[in-house]
């Protein structure tokens, strides 16, 4: 039988040695062992991130405001754009994808972290490989949409230099889209 701990009326094994498992939320902080490649946008890692992005988006927006399907593979193909993978000790953790809309702009598309992995500075490495992989388009100039209700989306772009614009295309008009832009200097 175990006797309580009189100072706090626990038993002492509750006090000491008991320890949840360790998961991403739960590990001590350590630096991370993340990787960024480029990736096929059909690669079963990329589908299941995917995936994962658009069952999130659906919590959050109607599908008529879901405009992440409007990016296809032939838009990444022949360098046009790319698909980045990031990962954690080899666990596929997040995506963005960069594809070129005119001979000086490219869009940022698909950006995701996996829960998990949030705060810990995997999208801003992701935004960072997207950005030089732009500037290797030779764009100068990025757009991109995100969501109205993707506070810690927001917080990225702007922190990294991102300015809002009026939305275009398929993004003008919509209740729920904010639309940035970032001017780069040439490498």
């Amino acid at each position: 039988m175990t006797t309580p701990n009189r100072s706090s009326g626990r038993s002492p094994r509750h006090n000491r040695g008991s320890r949840l498992p360790l998961t991403p939320e739960t590990e001590p902080t350590r630096p991370l062992n993340v990787t960024i490649d480029v990736e096929s946008f059909d690669s079963p890692d990329a589908k299941r991130l995917i995936a994962a992005l658009d069952d999130q988006l659906a919590t959050r927006y109607a599908p008529s405001q879901m405009f992440g399907r409007n990016l296809k593979p032939e838009h990444l193909v022949d360098g046009q754009g790319l698909f980045l993978v990031a990962r954690v000790d080899g666990r596929a953790t997040g995506c963005g994808a960069v594809r070129r809309l005119d001979e000086s702009t490219a869009e940022i598309k698909r950006m995701y972290v996996e829960p998990a992995f949030r705060g810990k500075g995997i999208a801003r490495l992701i935004l960072e490989q997207l950005e030089s992989a732009a500037r290797n388009l030779g764009v100068r100039r990025l757009v991109l949409e995100t969501g109205v209700h993707q506070h810690e989306a927001i917080r990225l772009y702007r922190r990294d230099g991102f300015t809002v614009l009026p939305c275009w295309g398929g993004y003008a008009g919509s209740a729920t889209s904010l639309c940035f832009e970032k001017l780069m200097d040439p490498q």
